[in-house]
């Protein structure tokens, strides 16, 4: 069968806290099209440790959520082929389908929503060689300094780009950086590839490459300013996102 996988994230929005958590499991099942929703385990520590409570749509904790349709919690994050400028929508993402499924587009766009504090991510996909690849649009270039921005604003379309770990991160502690081949440090990594991605390049340095797709400027949103594909190959023995705080709650429909 053949699905694909996003995870919605919440942040507890206290100012002493601002923590991400992975909350929920979205399936489609692509052959029918079926959906399927599920809490995962991060919302059992999100209303153990910031009052995380269920959703409207989803009351029960504890229960899998079936539908032949997109859940309305998803749907409405992402702009409807029929609404005038949704082809230059597409292209802000750099996706060239003329109607792709909405859960490609969730997975680069994120369904961020001015009026909630949740964020859609895709699961990364192992490959059987350990290969794996993904697009995100860079995070917290707006937090660097004004020459990074200024080098940020010369990147140009199929520019190489390193990526380093960063230990003393105030808000996070570890973080993923990006930098360019002239070691200016112009963002981050999205804090879902973090975890992964440290435990990983420890153990094989020097395989994981990056390149920037798109570059979008003003009057694009800052969260979609620049476009970065990120690849590389897992350890054997690690499975990316399958840690505790990513397993369904339950499994029970």
């Amino acid at each position: 069968m053949s699905t694909k996988t996003l995870f919605l994230a919440w942040q507890d929005k206290r100012e002493e806290s601002r923590l991400w958590f992975p909350v929920g499991r979205l399936d489609e099942n692509l052959s029918l099209p079926r959906y399927a929703f599920g809490y995962t385990r991060g919302a059992m520590e999100a209303e153990r440790e910031s009052g995380f409570a269920p959703l409207y749509d989803f009351p029960s904790f504890d229960r899998r959520y079936t539908s032949d349709r997109l859940f309305p919690l998803f749907e409405n994050r992402v702009m409807t082929n029929q609404r005038e400028g949704f082809q230059d929508y597409l292209a802000l993402l750099a996706i060239e389908e003329h109607d792709p499924d909405p859960l490609e587009i969730l997975a680069i766009d994120g369904g961020y929503r001015a009026t909630d504090n949740f964020q859609v991510f895709p699961k990364i996909e192992k490959q059987q060689d350990g290969a794996f690849r993904c697009r995100f649009f860079l995070h917290g270039w707006r937090h660097t300094n004004d020459k990074a921005q200024e080098r940020l604003a010369d990147l140009q379309v199929g520019e190489n780009l390193y990526i380093t770990i960063e230990l003393t991160n105030p808000a996070t502690t570890f973080a993923v950086q990006i930098q360019t081949e002239d070691y200016s440090m112009i963002g981050w990594a999205p804090r879902y590839l973090v975890n992964d991605l440290v435990k990983a390049m420890a153990h094989a340095p020097g395989k994981y490459r990056a390149h920037v797709v798109k570059v979008n400027p003003v009057p694009a949103p800052s969260k979609q300013r620049v476009l970065i594909e990120l690849s590389g190959h897992w350890p054997q023995d690690h499975e990316p996102m399958s840690s505790h705080e990513f397993q369904l709650w339950s499994a029970t429909e």
